[in-house]
């Protein structure tokens, strides 16, 4: 029992941090704050949190139950399309005026305009959804009960280990972010990123819908 409780916690730690450890807006939100070293505590456990709360409805063994529902994730999928890009743009609008490191009281805004972004790049984005609930959760429901909650825990881990090492370990790269290319570059890196997910996102959205709206076939 010991030993596939093991297995099933380093085999959740893997995958949870294979799918949380790529670009996406969620990851560049929570370095651009690290670097401003503003409201980074906040930003991470609202991150490790929420990822906590999907694995364990996915675990649980809803994933199975969303995957089947379409239309929660066309709804989604143009949601988050609409956010990303506008989040898109503001970042496009920062590159072309960019401004050296800050670590002032002003820096990186308000605590409720950073938990607000934080919480609409984790909840409006469906590829959250589908990395924890559907796969994780598909995942995990190989495993027994008992040894279910071990994976969904090594899943969770690599989570909260992720954003803390992001939002901490940002200030490490203070000093070259003191000039504004650098701040160009991110800015620039960041608005592509978002363009690319929320393109990515509506072609999903209008093909799911395009799907739900077309008569079954005679």
């Amino acid at each position: 029992m010991a030993s596939k409780a093991v297995v099933a916690l380093l085999e959740g730690l893997a995958l949870g941090a294979s799918l949380i450890i790529a670009i996406g807006p969620q990851n560049a939100f929570v370095l651009r704050q690290g670097l401003v070293r503003r409201h980074i505590g906040p930003i991470v456990a609202i991150c490790a949190l929420s990822d906590a709360g999907l694995i364990l409805v996915g675990a649980a063994g809803v994933g199975s139950l969303v995957n089947a529902s379409s239309g929660v994730f066309t709804v989604l999928a143009l949601g988050g399309a609409a956010f990303l890009t506008w989040y898109g743009i503001s970042a496009m609008r920062r590159a072309l005026a960019p401004s050296s490191l800050q670590t002032d009281n002003e820096a990186g805004g308000s605590l409720r305009q950073a938990v607000m972004t934080v919480l609409a790049l984790t909840w409006l984005n469906p590829h959250v959804y589908l990395d924890t609930v559907v796969l994780l959760g598909g995942i995990s429901g190989r495993y027994p009960l008992e040894t279910r909650v071990f994976f969904a825990c090594g899943a969770m881990l690599a989570s909260l280990v992720w954003f803390a090492a992001l939002g901490y370990g940002a200030r490490l790269l203070a000093p070259i972010f003191r000039r504004p290319l650098a701040w160009r570059i991110l800015d620039s890196l960041i608005a592509l990123v978002m363009f690319t997910i929320a393109a990515r996102l509506l072609i999903e959205g209008v093909t799911m819908l395009n799907a739900r709206l077309s008569p079954p076939p005679r």
